[in-house]
Parts: C-alpha cells; structure tokens; sequence
C-alpha cells in the first residue's frame, strides 16, 4: 500500500467533503493566520484539479499561482478571489460576534 503525503489526504478530504473545507477555511480567517489560510488553499488546490486547472479556472498563470500560495506567498486580494471563485468559493464579510455592539461612525 503506498502512503499518501498529508496534503494528498487532505485533498481527498476535502473533495469527498466541500462543507469541511469550507468549515477549516472560515475558521482560519476568523484567526486571520495567513500560513494556515496558504496551506489549506494549496490542499484545495490539489482537491480541485491540481495548480494548472485552477490557474487556467482563475485566469492566472501556473508560475503565479505556485508561488502565490507558497509557504513565503503573500496573494493579493484579486489573486485571492479569482482562485476562490475558481474552485466555486468567494469571500465575505460578516459582522463579529461581541458582546458589545460596534459603532460606525
């Protein structure tokens, strides 16, 4: 039986179950850790065909899109949305939970 790298198992994971992925990325942004945030886009990234088919969904070339989610990436905010909506995903924003309201002036 060959042995799968942790990313691969993840990949799967995250193929045979969209809702977890989802659950881990959402999750991730409200630590705002950015490594973590890389990581997990990357296992999606396998999970969805692998960096050429979501850099040719993404409109982003393959280069661009290896080394913005490389362990030193920083993807802007366009990058970061086009691979989202590549993979069927898009960012939102959501009031925090406090215990106190916020005020807008």
């Amino acid at each position: 039986m060959r042995s799968r790298s942790h990313d691969e198992a993840m990949a799967e994971l995250y193929r045979s179950d969209p809702a977890l992925a989802l659950d881990v990325i959402n999750g991730i942004l409200e630590d705002g850790d950015q490594a973590e945030l890389l990581i997990v886009l990357r296992q999606l990234v396998r999970a969805y065909g692998g960096v050429q088919a979501v850099a040719e969904q993404a409109h982003l070339n393959p280069t661009q899109l290896y080394r913005t989610l490389s362990p030193k990436g920083n993807p802007a905010l366009s990058s970061l949305i086009a691979i989202l909506k590549a993979m069927g995903l898009r960012l939102a924003v959501q009031p925090v939970v406090s215990s106190t309201p916020a005020h807008v002036a």
